[in-house]
């Protein structure tokens, strides 16, 4: 199956809504093509269907077989795209770098890196006991090496 060839046709398909973008594409080896979708506001299912249409009505299965899945990420999936923080901004993440953890509320993301925020308790200056501080993370995205949305109940 020619990568390219789907791309171009994912790439069709998502030109007709902007507010989708595509998370992920992969081709095995026996032709099963996953195609993962995300959009700033959700994905909905009629979305997925119309985009599975679009790519199998432009592919011929006689002349190469194929399987064709088209979804969007579940919450288990790390975050790929700098559009899924932007998605994101004030919910917690956890998130990995080569060298620390982070887990905070994120509360900015632009083109370059990410800002989280949280709270922890600290001994106090002076005297006994903690004292609750706000802290502040600002985080490349270069340097992350995985960030996850943490859903809390």
């Amino acid at each position: 199956m020619d990568q390219t060839k789907v791309r171009d046709l994912v790439d069709e398909a998502l030109a007709l809504n902007e507010s989708l973008y595509l998370i992920d594409l992969e081709i095995s080896s026996n032709n099963k093509i996953q195609v993962i979708v995300d959009g700033d506001n959700g994905v909905p299912l009629s979305e997925c269907i119309r985009i599975s249409k679009s790519i199998d009505a432009n592919l011929d299965r006689e002349e190469e077989d194929f399987s064709l899945e088209v979804s969007t990420p579940d919450i288990s999936h790390p975050l790929k795209v700098k559009r899924q923080y932007i998605k994101n901004i004030n919910r917690l993440l956890k998130v990995k770098t080569t060298d620390e953890e982070f887990e905070g509320t994120l509360v900015e993301a632009n083109e370059n890196q990410i800002v989280l925020n949280w709270k922890a308790r600290e001994p106090k200056p002076i005297g006994k006991g903690k004292v609750t501080v706000e802290k502040t993370a600002t985080i490349l995205y270069k340097d992350i090496k995985e960030a996850k949305v943490k859903i809390v109940f």
